[in-house]
């Protein structure tokens, strides 16, 4: 299997050991998630601020390893000179300053602020879209991640599209059973010794949100830290983590709505939003000039035969669209095509504007650099 070749047209869904191709259907989880409860397996992607789709394969092969035929030669990404941010430097010094300013003014505790990167990008060998899995086995190649996958369904499938290629180091919700963990993600440095207080305070603080989240839909007496402030290195970065689990209650655990009922309770992933949750929305909507697509989204599996998911928050992840950059016009709609990737900081009262806006350059760097064609000049 090469490239995209003939995986893309019916579309083509990538997980840690577990291949998917051929679309059968789609659904909007929050809308129709009894659809999930009759079996299948699912690929999901969902928007940070918008809905969660699936859509179900009918062919899905597993313990699968790394597919060695797709490799990055189908992959010819914008000039690394095209990217450009939702947020330049300054506007996003302006905008910790004014979380910190809430902070102070007992608003919120946390809030994470992010900034999209965008390059025009056009299209490519499979239904006029670019070559998704070659810039996933770029990813793969220079920076191998514990929730790295990826889902493609053309335009051209007849179903909502989607195109959204992912090296994510983080767990969102695993679901086993009656089992629910997530490991949010709090504190980021180049190394170990980099890991500041600040950092241990604000991943204890997101533990206690993800806790609280969970508690909605397990029994009482279940949830648990099972890890509290695990370092996990990463390419060119080091993380800290912390895992918590608890188990279902029966009625959630029983429920054709299950998948409704734990997205209400958890979504979006505590981590790249804040605490309290509902005011760092709401910061979030006031401070970023764009929305955040699937980036700080979900994107991962449902396995409704198996009784499992695995779902990672979409951070260190790409996705694509038709039509020009934002703000750019492009004839009746048409334009060259957008490829995206978000990044972010989580913002404490203890957090130095200069710091936070380096650790989105950190977390950017190497991927956008994976990313970037260093052949040929980005389209104009």
């Amino acid at each position: 299997m090469g490239g995209d070749d003939t995986r893309g047209l019916d579309g083509a869904a990538w997980f840690a050991g577990v291949e998917a191709r051929g679309v059968v259907e789609w659904v909007d989880v929050d809308r129709e998630p009894e659809r999930l409860a009759a079996g299948g397996f699912w690929a999901v992607v969902g928007d940070f601020d918008g809905p969660v789709h699936a859509w179900r394969f009918r062919q899905v092969t597993r313990g699968t390893e790394p597919d060695d035929a797709a490799t990055t030669a189908g992959w010819r990404g914008p000039a690394s000179s095209a990217w450009r941010s939702s947020l330049d430097r300054e506007a996003y010094l302006r905008a910790v300053e004014a979380i910190r300013a809430e902070i102070r003014a007992g608003e919120v505790y946390q809030v994470n602020i992010c900034r999209v990167l965008e390059a025009p990008l056009g299209g490519g060998p499979v239904g006029g879209e670019p070559d998704a899995r070659a810039l996933a086995a770029a990813l793969a190649a220079g920076n191998p991640a514990p929730y790295a996958g990826g889902v493609h369904v053309p335009a051209t499938s007849g179903l909502p599209p989607a195109w959204v290629v992912s090296a994510s180091p983080e767990l969102y919700l695993r679901l086993d059973g009656d089992v629910l963990t997530s490991a949010p993600i709090k504190g980021t440095a180049t190394a170990a010794d980099g890991l500041q207080g600040k950092d241990q305070a604000e991943n204890v603080m997101i533990t206690d949100l993800v806790r609280n989240d969970l508690q909605r839909v397990c029994r009482p007496g279940t949830v648990e830290v099972t890890r509290l402030l695990g370092i996990e290195q990463h390419p060119g970065l080091v993380h800290l983590v912390t895992t918590v689990q608890g188990q279902l209650t029966r009625d959630v655990a029983a429920a054709p709505d299950r998948w409704r009922r734990l997205l209400a309770a958890t979504y979006p992933p505590g981590s790249v939003s804040g605490a309290p949750k509902t005011a760092a929305l709401r910061l979030i909507r006031q401070h970023e000039p764009v929305r955040r697509g699937p980036y700080c989204g979900v994107v991962g599996w449902i396995d409704a035969d198996a009784g499992r998911a695995e779902l990672a928050v979409a951070i260190r992840t790409f996705w694509w669209t038709a039509g020009a950059r934002t703000g750019e016009r492009s004839g009746r709609g048409q334009g060259p095509g957008t490829l995206r990737f978000g990044t972010g900081a989580g913002i404490t009262w203890g957090s130095d504007p200069v710091a936070e806006w380096a650790e989105t350059e950190l977390k950017a760097r190497r991927l956008i650099g994976l990313a970037s064609s260093r052949h040929e000049p980005a389209p104009h």
